[in-house]
């Protein structure tokens, strides 16, 4: 080391001084995009390894370039390993952004600028069909999805991509330098459509701190749960991890949970519910899974299903609270496999029919997507699939989505290992929603 520092002390000496400045952190990286959760804005987050301004300048799709200013915040993060790493990590709330229109843009500030990139702005109301990217558990290692996911969305293939916890593996480790890198990696998808989160058990080092500091999620619980509408649906992203990680709040599940049942009241307006009639909810460690694991959702007694009798004051679970608020759709993660249930509640089937399973079932649906690639690889299976599941795979992919209509709505699984061929397609029909809806 000491040899380096005397060519470095020469160099200096002998070249401009211009070029003896060592070099700074001021370079924009890891640009990413989420929705605000109110219409017409977008909010632009990103890294750099210095204090410098937020700045980002953007303008329409063909029109004149960075026409448009909007300046934002810089926060220092201290990462909690040894080195106490610092990150400044930068956030730009655009609004006033025309409904379906595509923008240009870069961020930064005249210490260093990102690439231009691109996002087209979330469309308004609820008669239009948007189209999803949904999966969990992608790590820095084996992501073996992550190419596909990149072309597709880069060909406009998605407005929306929801990574239901689990990232980087982990993004804590070396002293956060896994999360930068994992986070440069997104880039390629997340700084072009919005890119909506929830949190999974690798991330909880340091109570959660790499997650709550480099995710920007609608509303004031540092991306831990929130919800937003989109066309025809109303979405929840909630935290599983509340159940399990005790160290840091036992009162975050009640917390929780009392958001969660004022947010589902919310949503189960007459009013609200018209416009948008599917209520979604996406979160890391399923209620239900068929793994041998003996994770949490192999468990009959699951804590995220039926609560924690454990802990005084006994903690609710969230299957009933679910039910009866008409959820239609529960989107999970961390089994590292693919799994799709018939509608279930309380290990009943509640098919709509013999026919027709999925066609105004009585009970929500459950769809298990952590199969998108990681160190960990693969989970198995138990020899025989239990009876509220229809189907399950192994391989490497990710989940699709389409919400059709008020009516409608479609999935399918694409896998990885088979070049991109749907392995598992359904249609999921509800003529009517809320809890009627189940008698």
């Amino acid at each position: 080391m000491g040899c380096l520092w005397m060519f470095w002390a020469f160099f200096c000496l002998a070249a401009a001084p211009v070029l003896c400045v060592p070099p700074v952190g001021l370079q924009p990286e890891q640009v990413h995009v989420s929705y605000t959760g109110v219409p017409q804005s977008m909010i632009i987050t990103w890294t750099t390894f210095n204090k410098t301004e937020s700045w980002v300048e953007y303008g329409v799709w063909g029109g004149k370039l960075f026409q448009l200013t909007a300046q934002g915040s810089c926060t220092l993060f201290k990462d909690g390993g040894d080195e106490g790493r610092k990150l400044y990590m930068h956030r730009v709330t655009l609004t006033h952004l025309k409904p379906g229109t595509a923008y240009v843009y870069h961020c930064g500030s005249n210490d260093g600028w990102s690439d231009i990139l691109f996002f087209t702005a979330i469309k308004e109301g609820s008669e239009w069909s948007p189209k999803f990217a949904l999966f969990g558990d992608l790590g820095n290692d084996n992501p073996q999805s992550l190419a596909r996911l990149q072309k597709e969305t880069q060909l406009g293939m998605y407005d929306v991509i929801l990574h239901i916890g689990d990232f980087a593996y982990d993004m804590d480790e070396d002293n956060a330098r896994i999360g930068d890198e994992f986070m440069r990696q997104i880039q390629s998808i997340a700084a072009y459509v919005p890119y909506m989160t929830s949190p999974g058990n690798h991330e909880n080092a340091y109570n959660f701190s790499n997650y709550r500091n480099r995710f920007s999620m609608p509303g004031d619980t540092e991306s831990l749960w929130y919800s937003w509408n989109i066309g025809p649906a109303h979405i929840i992203s909630f935290s599983t991890e509340v159940y399990f990680y005790l160290e840091y709040g036992l009162d975050l599940i009640f917390k929780q949970y009392s958001w969660l049942e004022k947010d589902l009241e919310e949503a189960n307006k007459p009013e609200n519910r018209r416009v948008r009639p599917w209520i979604i909810t996406m979160a890391h460690r399923p209620m239900y899974c068929s793994n041998d694991d003996k994770d949490d959702c192999t468990k009959f007694e699951s804590y995220v299903r039926v609560g924690r009798n454990d802990i005084m004051p006994v903690a609710p679970g969230l299957e009933k609270l679910f039910y009866d608020y008409g959820v239609e759709l529960e989107l999970w993660a961390h089994e590292h496999t693919y799994e799709r249930l018939w509608p279930v509640y309380g290990f009943q089937v509640f098919n709509g029919s013999m026919e027709h399973p999925y066609v105004n079932p009585r009970a929500p649906v459950h769809i298990i997507t952590g199969s998108a690639g990681c160190r960990e690889k693969h989970d198995g299976f138990i020899p025989a699939p239990r009876d509220w599941s229809a189907f399950r795979s192994t391989d490497y992919g990710y989940t699709r989505m389409q919400i059709l209509n008020s009516t409608h709505l479609y999935l399918e699984q694409v896998s990885d290992d088979q070049n991109g061929r749907v392995i598992d397609n359904m249609w999921l029909v509800k003529e009517q929603h809320g809890t009627a809806a189940w008698k």
